[in-house]
């Protein structure tokens, strides 16, 4: 497999993670504004770290896409 099909691979996988994770991201925010007002506030902030730990993720996978098609230009 030559360099630039790895590349291409590891950017199909990127997306599929990037795509999994805004899932999974818009499915806490709208848990939590659903059920804001019922759940006690413990459950809020490990919501709240949720959200803003799979939102670190979906930055993260963006940037990691990213340099992978800037690597692809290179080759």
């Amino acid at each position: 497999m030559s360099k630039i099909d790895r590349v291409k691979e590891v950017i199909g996988w990127l997306k599929v993670a990037f795509g999994a994770l805004i899932a999974i991201d818009v499915s806490m925010i709208a848990w939590l504004a659903q059920n804001f007002s019922t759940v006690d506030t413990g459950l809020k902030v490990l919501a709240i770290i949720g959200i803003a730990v799979v939102t670190i993720g979906i930055v993260w996978v963006n940037h990691a896409a990213f340099r992978r098609i800037a690597q692809l230009e290179d080759l």
